[in-house]
């Protein structure tokens, strides 16, 4: 009896040892928190017609520079030389709400030309109908002489600024019209020479005269460039002589540069 006791007493401490190194799945902790996720975040879109680009510099003022010459001209009337152009202009830009990149020029200023030639003359103040174009290699002639025309001019552009906040670091591009009235046209002589070459008087001519020109003139233009700095070019679409005055398929043209700014 005592020995069954024993027994007995001795299964149920295994049972016990048995039932506290039995391993146990360990509960979720409630307390314990999961990592956020990262939240994506958009870059914010910006809206232009938030911005004031009132005061922004946007080539309020013009100067252009550079080849000035004709198409349609025969021997006679042929320039020669270097001819230049200068031109200056007070622009005023307005960008568009939706698209500030895009804005429209609009401005007043003075366009001049210099056409030269070699041993020609210009009489602007003939009484004839059509201009005459006279050579004179072979008889007193000027050592310089050139043609001058001088317009007030209204040039409207469309432009493209690659960053209308900071044009002046900016890719740029424009295209537009100028229409102008001729303000004078005048040939300038200086030093006359004979036939060899020898001078006679240093003295300088001058004759003024709007008789033979086209008053009014257009003329398409176009820039494109980096900055403050662009290559011009222009061509005009009316002729340059009046119907009967001579060839009227004179058309001068210009290729240069524009420095732009303010």
């Amino acid at each position: 009896m005592k020995y069954f006791f024993f027994t007995a007493i001795c299964i149920i401490c295994l049972q016990n040892v048995y039932s506290q190194t039995t391993p146990t799945t360990p509960r979720p902790d409630s307390n314990l928190v999961a990592p956020a996720q990262p939240i994506p975040v958009e870059t914010p879109k910006k809206t232009w017609n938030k911005i004031d680009l009132s005061n922004r510099s946007n080539d309020h003022f013009m100067v252009q520079y550079g080849f000035d010459n004709w198409t349609g001209t025969n021997d006679s009337t042929k320039p020669s030389g270097f001819s230049r152009f200068f031109n200056a202009y007070v622009m005023l830009d307005k960008p568009f709400k939706t698209n500030p990149k895009m804005s429209v020029g609009l401005g007043v200023g003075i366009g001049s030309s210099n056409i030269f030639f070699n041993k020609r003359y210009v009489d602007v103040k003939s009484t004839s109908n059509a201009l005459p174009f006279r050579r004179v290699d072979s008889a007193n002639h000027f050592k310089k002489f050139k043609l001058t025309t001088v317009f007030v001019e209204a040039p409207i552009e469309l432009r493209y600024s690659s960053n209308p906040e900071n044009s002046n670091s900016s890719f740029k591009v424009a295209l537009g019209v100028k229409i102008g009235t001729m303000l004078a046209a005048y040939t300038k002589g200086k030093t006359l020479q004979d036939k060899n070459g020898n001078t006679i008087n240093p003295y300088i001519q001058k004759e003024s005269s709007r008789k033979f020109f086209n008053t009014t003139r257009l003329a398409a233009t176009a820039r494109i460039g980096y900055g403050i700095l662009s290559f011009y070019g222009a061509y005009q679409i009316t002729s340059f002589l009046k119907d009967a005055a001579g060839p009227t398929g004179i058309r001068p043209y210009s290729l240069g540069i524009a420095l732009s700014g303010l």
